[in-house]
């Protein structure tokens, strides 16, 4: 059965290319049945079964999320009678409901004591963490966006960390990081990429959630690499403040799909 859906939760999604807007979907059933897709293509019998709802209503759903162009399919190579369901729109955030309790992490106290009252204080800082919290408070996830946009980062400082050596480079990225307090890096090359950040800019301060909250640092490392490497990586944070870690902890591993940057460098 899928997991329980938060009754109050929106999810948002593009729409179709060339179409302006964006889709919020905010029925229960629709929402269970794209938690399922997030994780892995479905065939329609296979969603049926993990939502608990009668082939006609899923039907339905489905037929409502491909008209909007949130989901799609295809048919089972095996078996052209069977449809497999994919989600065929970018997730660009959701709303759940918010915290009743004020997070620590937000309140005026917490500020001044962690933020303000630093020699080093940077209003560029205070804005984001209060941000981030504020979001947080309000039951407001906005990771794919954050991905997004820091992979649009990566790609603006890609040029200025350049070099053909990719422990200089990497050399390059751990300056870049100290020099602008965003936190103290540490990248071992191999065939999968490390990378530890210590004094986290972007998590350090915020609540524990149990799950990692670092998509604007990943999103920056995934363009870097992607565009040195010319293929496509896949960064996955496997330790982060918000898990109850020390650290952060990203694994940087490249794919087999060729990457096409805007600098062609190397």
């Amino acid at each position: 059965m899928a997991d329980k859906i938060d009754e109050k939760a929106i999810q948002i999604f593009s729409k179709n290319p060339g179409e302006l807007g964006v889709n919020v979907v905010k029925s229960p059933v629709k929402l269970t049945i794209l938690s399922m897709l997030k994780d892995t293509d479905m065939e329609f019998d296979e969603i049926v079964k993990n939502t608990g709802k009668s082939k006609s209503t899923i039907s339905v759903h489905l037929k409502s999320l491909r008209e909007d162009g949130i989901v799609n399919y295809r048919f089972d190579a095996n078996d052209h009678r069977k449809k497999i369901f994919y989600i065929s729109s970018k997730f660009l955030g959701e709303v759940k409901s918010a915290d009743p309790v004020e997070l620590e992490q937000r309140k005026a106290e917490f500020l001044f004591d962690n933020i303000l009252d630093v020699d080093n204080f940077k209003f560029s800082f205070l804005l984001f963490h209060t941000l981030r919290s504020t979001l947080i408070q309000e039951g407001i996830n906005i990771n794919p966006v954050l991905s997004e946009t820091g992979k649009n980062m990566g790609l603006a400082i890609y040029k200025k960390l350049y070099d053909e050596d990719i422990n200089k480079f990497s050399e390059n990225i751990i300056k870049f990081w100290d020099d602008n307090g965003l936190g103290d890096l540490e990248i071992e090359v191999g065939d999968i990429i490390e990378i530890t950040a210590y004094d986290c800019f972007e998590c350090g301060l915020l609540p524990k959630t149990g799950k990692p909250a670092c998509f604007l640092d990943a999103g920056i490392f995934e363009s870097l690499f992607s565009s040195f490497l010319k293929q496509k990586v896949d960064v996955t944070e496997i330790k982060c403040f918000t898990m109850g870690d020390n650290c952060c902890n990203f694994l940087v591993e490249p794919t087999n799909e060729t990457y096409n940057s805007s600098f062609d460098l190397n």
